[in-house]
């Protein structure tokens, strides 16, 4: 078993009880049962608001929370997780109206107005929370506003639920069970202060600052980043950090990107990134002197180092990123383990770092596999997609201990992933960095 299916496990079995403790506790002294059906669906809304609380934890970028998963896997599951919340919170209702007809009255304007406005406003924001989660890009929300949005309808939701569960008394009667339930609901709730107000407090203290902005083919932005004192960033090849560009930390804008500089220089660390987003888009108009407050680092993207079977990257346009900090380092740290790297892109001008590469071949053990899609007039390497024929002919047998990276988009990563298995490499040593918030 892997580290990160040992650590996913671990983790997981965590959250399950922690989900599981707000139900453990109400059912300690539960009242006196109306039917199976009706006892059923309030469990359920006290699961959903258990879970809605717990995505705060998930979420907040803590790095002691499922430290060794990757940060991308953990947002994988916060997002699947609220999927699965919108039906508990929608068969709630449902099965206890079936249950109990009668308690229609509870969303009936004409009876308690505010009570039944309320209750809808809570499902209202629930369905509003994950499509616009789901759809921000279609509806054209940018991400600071999404951010925004985001937090404000999940705060109204725990805070609105765990009103509507104190109120209604059943379950919930009574100081000391009313109290113990508002702490195991806040306590998880509450990380979003430290999050948003906390850490950025911590971070005023240790600023950075713009020292180069650099124009890279593929339509791709560099920005190289000194600090402003005497703190440090040390990170592993490989992950990533989230920075915010401006005079103070507390903004809305605040985007995660990989590292693509060698983690043995950690006075001086760069990152770079296409014209994509909004964000993005103003990159390359950064000027020299501006200040930057940096988060992290995160994630469980890193490889092994000096595994004698070595290492193959597969890197689909931007997502060369984390391999060139990977490959810069090794050269740094006189690596020799042999390593090969696919990296595809539509055509031959988009390879953003194909010089750097070129160099870093002539101090590495490093195999280059350039693959074009739309190869121009004369292109004697490799074309088409990443898929497992192409695999199979470019790289050498699995020996079964041979570590497997990938990052690019969705669908590149898909195929590769499916070539490799296809070929008998254990999924345990695929690691693919998938990270599509932006």
């Amino acid at each position: 078993m892997s580290p990160v299916t040992r650590s996913a496990l671990g983790w997981g079995s965590l959250y399950c009880l922690l989900a599981l403790l707000p139900i453990g506790w109400l059912l300690l002294s539960p009242p006196a049962p109306r039917s199976w059906l009706g006892e059923a669906a309030i469990l359920l809304g006290a699961l959903a608001l258990s879970i809605m609380a717990l995505q705060a934890l998930i979420s907040g970028r803590h790095t002691w929370f499922a430290h060794g998963v990757g940060f991308d896997n953990v947002l994988q599951f916060h997002r699947q997780i609220g999927i699965g919340v919108l039906f508990l919170v929608i068969a709630h209702p449902a099965a206890l109206f079936i249950a109990h007809p009668s308690l229609i009255h509870f969303i009936d304007p004409r009876q308690e107005t505010l009570r039944a406005l309320t209750l809808m406003a809570l499902l209202g924001a629930s369905i509003m929370l994950i499509i616009s989660s789901l759809w921000r890009k279609r509806f054209g929300l940018s991400y600071e506003w999404w951010r925004l949005l985001h937090g404000g309808l999940a705060l109204f939701i725990v805070f609105g639920g765990l009103g509507h569960a104190i109120m209604a008394q059943r379950y919930t009667e009574g100081l000391v069970t009313s109290v113990g339930l508002a702490l195991l609901i806040l306590l998880p709730a509450g990380l979003v202060l430290e999050t948003r107000l906390v850490r950025p407090w911590r971070m005023r203290r240790r600023p950075w600052r713009v020292v180069d902005t650099k124009l890279e083919r593929g339509d791709t932005t560099t920005l190289t980043l000194e600090p402003a004192g005497a703190h440090r960033f040390f990170f592993q090849p490989g992950q990533f950090f989230w920075i915010t560009l401006g005079d103070t930390p507390w903004s809305l804008q605040q985007h995660p990107f990989s590292l693509s500089s060698s983690a043995t220089n950690s006075g001086r660390i760069t990152f770079s990134a296409k014209r994509l987003g909004d964000f993005t888009q103003q990159l390359p108009r950064v000027t020299a002197n501006t200040l930057a407050f940096i988060e992290g680092p995160f994630g469980a993207f890193i490889p092994r180092t000096n595994n004698p079977s070595g290492l193959v990257m597969i890197a689909g346009g931007i997502g060369i990123t984390p391999f060139m900090s990977m490959l810069y380092t090794f050269r740094d740290q006189h690596n020799r383990q042999p390593i090969w790297l696919i990296y595809a892109n539509p055509t031959w001008r988009e390879a953003t770092f194909r010089d750097n590469l070129d160099d870093l071949a002539q101090h590495l053990e490093l195999t280059l596999i350039h693959v074009i899609s739309d190869p121009h007039e004369g292109w004697e390497g490799e074309e088409g997609y990443v898929d497992q024929t192409l695999l199979a002919r470019c790289l050498p047998p699995d020996d079964g201990q041979r570590d497997y990276f990938i990052c690019g988009p969705d669908p590149m990563m898909d195929s590769a992933e499916r070539g490799l298995i296809a070929q008998g490499v254990a999924p345990t040593h695929i690691f693919s960095d998938r990270f599509d918030i932006v």
